[in-house]
């Protein structure tokens, strides 16, 4: 049994305080800015509001973030603080300057039911630690790579507890040629600006991050596209170190060899261009882009696998989007500029929703 119940007002209390401290560090960490913002009472109270039915928290949540997206692990942790539950959160040693920033803040706002009530814990590889805490759990929440993921299931859960996991995903954008012939100059390079930061925000390893671009439809303005991505990385003050610069090559040049890229381009130290028939979807460094072209999205459906969930769009309209939705059955189709926005509806999975569980009463 919770102490806490769902949309409990001392919770959203907390993470209201929290969410206007983080705010404050947002020009240091910017992604700590919309993490404060999703974080507020208003925004909070307007996510209680979707749940329907008579609802209880689920019990002890035992979260599993992953170390490459630092912020990740606070949108996953307070929804389910919200639904009432008990949480463990094992964040990564790994984890970034962000990740740091944001436990100092938790560690600074003392409130006795949620230091009673929610855990946050740091170790390496512990197997004995992992495997106490899952036995522990009503739901377990894995977020990482397909091999992470699998090797986390092999602990066991309570006969009664379940899995809710976030593996492997890819994510890529596309652009109508004629909504990118109909912008003005103004619009193209707010539009490159909005990508750059879907882009390399998390070194583009996060899930929703975009590696490739489709073109939609007769033409071909990549190039245009590409001088405006090198103009706004250089304004942005990306930089490149020689290692990252040594993985690009070895990288590109290995899907080369393997026949999935025909022509490598680098623009810049910060951009490099491929060009092939289908995205490429491993991560291949900070960067690094397969630019494709289809003739229409209809063309495009037959290339969208299982595993890819964000589709960032530039100059189509909701009809042409909606009807694509329909047909390709990817997770998320959002502007540019949304990519990592996070939403409470994640992986198709209604997150709030999945931390409660519904009572019925007949009479």
């Amino acid at each position: 049994m919770t102490e806490l119940t769902v949309g409990d007002e001392r919770v959203v209390a907390f993470l209201d305080r929290f969410g206007r401290r983080l705010l404050a560090l947002g020009r240091r960490y910017p992604e700590l800015a919309s993490l404060g913002f999703f974080l507020r009472r208003a925004e909070t109270e307007r996510q209680l509001s979707r749940l329907d039915g008579m609802r209880r928290p689920r019990g002890v949540v035992f979260h599993v973030p992953p170390a490459n997206v630092d912020t990740v692990f606070v949108y996953s942790w307070a929804l389910s603080a919200l639904a009432g539950n008990t949480n463990v959160v094992r964040i990564s040693p790994r984890a970034g300057a962000a990740a740091r920033a944001i436990l100092d803040v938790w560690h600074e706002l003392e409130e006795p039911v949620i230091a009673r009530t929610q855990q946050m814990i740091t170790y390496d590889r512990d197997d004995e630690l992992t495997a106490e805490l899952s036995a522990a759990a009503d739901l377990r929440v894995l977020w990482g790579g397909d091999d992470s993921v699998t090797a986390l299931r092999k602990f066991p859960l309570a006969p009664h507890a379940r899995d809710l996991t976030f593996p492997d995903r890819s994510s890529f954008a596309i652009v109508s040629v004629a909504g990118w012939q109909r912008a003005s100059a103004r619009e193209r390079r707010a539009a490159v600006e909005a990508f750059f930061t879907d882009a390399y925000w998390f070194d583009q390893a996060a899930c929703s991050s975009p590696r490739g671009v489709f073109w939609v439809g007769d033409g071909d303005p990549s190039a245009e596209f590409r001088a405006l991505l090198v103009s706004v990385a250089r304004e942005k003050g990306h930089v490149t170190d020689s290692a990252m610069a040594v993985q690009k090559r070895v990288s590109t040049y290995g899907a080369a060899a393997d026949g999935r890229v025909e022509k490598i381009v680098f623009d810049s130290a910060a951009v490099t261009s491929l060009e092939s028939p289908d995205i490429v979807r491993d991560w291949l460094g900070v960067g690094v882009f397969t630019h494709s072209r289809v003739s229409s999205l209809a063309e495009l459906v037959p290339k969208v696998r299982r595993k890819d969930q964000t589709v960032t769009h530039f100059g189509f309209g909701y009809e042409e989007l909606a009807e694509f939705a329909a047909s390709a059955g990817v997770d998320r189709i959002v502007p540019f500029g949304s990519a990592l926005r996070f939403s409470p509806v994640w992986d198709g999975y209604d997150l709030l929703a999945e931390f409660t569980k519904l009572i019925t009463v007949t009479v």
